[in-house]
C-alpha cells in the first residue's frame, strides 16, 4: 500500500452542485493526487500529507491541510472509501463535516473507515454552504 502513498500530488478540479458534485477540492490517497475547483481554494489551501493508517482492523485516511492565507476559510469535507480493487465499499456517503481553518492555521482531518474492506480514500473539500 506504500507504493500508492509514493505516487505524487498534483492539482485537478471538481465541478458542483451541493449534493455530490462539489465545488472546492478533492484528494485522492490511493494517487496522491489534489484535484481543486476553486481557484481561490487552490491559493489559501496547501496540502501538506495525505496517509492511511490501519487502526484495529479497519483503515484511517489523514490529510493535513495548511491555510497559507490570513483569512480564515470556513469549510466542509466529507470522506470516500474504496476498496483494493477500487469500488467504493460505503453504500450510503457520509455527511458534510464543517471545520474552520483560520489564517495560517494547519489542521489534520481523519476519519477511520466503518468497512474493514476500505483500503484508500478521497475525500473532498468545500467552501462552507
Amino acid at each position: 500500500m506504500k507504493k500508492w502513498l509514493v505516487a505524487g500530488l498534483g492539482l485537478v478540479a471538481l465541478a458542483g452542485c451541493s449534493s455530490s458534485n462539489t465545488a472546492g477540492l478533492r484528494i485522492d490517497s490511493a494517487s496522491q493526487q489534489v484535484l481543486y475547483s476553486d481557484s481561490a481554494l487552490d491559493d489559501d489551501l496547501t496540502i501538506d500529507n495525505i496517509d492511511t493508517q490501519e487502526n484495529n482492523g479497519n483503515t484511517r485516511g489523514l490529510v493535513k491541510i495548511t491555510n497559507n492565507s490570513q483569512d480564515t476559510q470556513n469549510l466542509q469535507y466529507r470522506f470516500y472509501w474504496y476498496d483494493d480493487q477500487g469500488l467504493e465499499v460505503n453504500a450510503k456517503q457520509g455527511a458534510w463535516r464543517q471545520f474552520i481553518l483560520r489564517g495560517y492555521e494547519s489542521m489534520t482531518l481523519n476519519e477511520v473507515s466503518v468497512n474493514p474492506n476500505a483500503t484508500d480514500f478521497r475525500i473532498q473539500i468545500r467552501p462552507q454552504d
